[in-house]
């Protein structure tokens, strides 16, 4: 084994702590399983708390197909000031009195609710979009804004939790929100603009993500859990992908390990069974299903063999053929929540 190996393949949930970096997270993955080869998907700000998914091992070869994902935040938007960052962690340069409808419960939940749709966010300067090859927020604390292009972004939902009016000792008026959103929206943009629109500065005083694709904030464990649980704490890949599957026996699963064609519409795909009548009465192992759809030109499947995920297939519909896109030697662990 090599230095800084572990034999570890596996998918963990973190549930980051506010005042680390996403790459924080990942160098005490990297003491914890005792191996080089760890990165995250899907970058939190120091700030903000929640879902960070942790690869390990080759698993990291993985992050290329978690990304993409609709993800789910509870945020607090404060009122009244902004700040260079858009969150708490900047400087404030204005402030502003905050509008007595913003502290109407009933302007909040229909304001909110307005948010829900496609359009274009003009993301914060302080980002980690990279042009010429230099990230954002490094220029920007260099004291040089780059001009940023917006972005198409959607939210799915919107939904006012509660609203504030801060307290004596410093606290601003706010609002606390829950968005789902696409993937490449900015909260921060969201607090940004929804200050401009009700007519005074804002920005995030605190953000938690609850959810990243098929992941979810009470399957991820504090660092402190993970130091105990370790390789424990696995969470089954197949499942997070969201894709089909097929089974490989032994012969298979030689043919897929030298990365070699397996037949296209002959090839059984499987999915987890989903909580329907009819899904329940074809399933043939617990959780799981025989799926009734022909592949989807282009569509991504695992291959498992030996409860381990070892590969993935793209289907070619042309030549009615699976085509290997990214083979692991060492297979990634399925965990304990299949």
């Amino acid at each position: 084994m090599k230095r800084g190996t572990s034999g570890l393949s596996l998918i963990v949930g973190v549930n980051k702590p506010a005042g680390m970096s996403s790459h924080d997270v990942v160098n005490v993955c990297r003491r914890i399983f005792g191996e080089r080869r760890v990165g995250h998907t899907g970058t939190l700000d120091p700030m903000a708390t929640g879902v960070l998914p942790i690869c390990v091992g080759p698993a990291t070869r993985l992050d290329a197909y978690l990304v993409g994902h609709e993800k789910r935040y509870r945020v607090r938007i404060a009122f009244g000031a902004s700040t260079t960052t858009d969150d708490a962690e900047g400087e404030v340069t204005r402030t502003g009195d905050v509008p007595v409808r913003v502290m109407d419960p009933a302007f909040a939940t229909s304001f909110v609710a307005g948010l829900v749709g496609a359009r274009k966010q003009l993301p914060p300067a302080y980002s980690a979009i990279k042009v010429g090859g230099k990230k954002a927020y490094e220029a920007a604390r260099q004291g040089t804004i780059i001009d940023l292009a917006p972005r198409d972004i959607e939210v799915y939902e919107a939904r006012l939790l509660g609203v504030s009016e801060g307290d004596a000792e410093g606290e601003r008026p706010f609002w606390d929100v829950e968005f789902r959103v696409s993937k490449g929206t900015y909260i921060r943009a969201l607090a940004r603009d929804a200050g401009v629109a009700v007519g005074c500065p804002a920005h995030v005083a605190a953000l938690e993500r609850t959810e990243l694709g098929l992941l979810k904030l009470e399957e991820c464990l504090t660092l402190e859990a993970l130091e105990q649980e370790k390789e424990r704490a696995a969470l089954d890949p197949v499942r997070l992908l969201g894709v089909r599957f097929a089974y490989a026996d032994s012969a298979q699963a030689a043919a897929v390990g030298n990365g070699n064609a397996l037949p296209g519409s002959a090839t059984t795909l499987f999915e987890r069974r989903r909580a329907t009548l009819d899904a329940e009465f074809c399933a043939c192992t617990a959780g799981v299903r025989e799926s009734c759809e022909e592949p989807r030109a282009g569509e991504i499947v695992a291959i498992i063999a030996e409860n381990r995920l070892v590969a993935l297939y793209e289907y070619d519909k042309s030549r009615d053929l699976f085509k290997a896109r990214c083979v692991f030697q060492t297979g990634v662990s399925r965990g304990g929540d299949i």
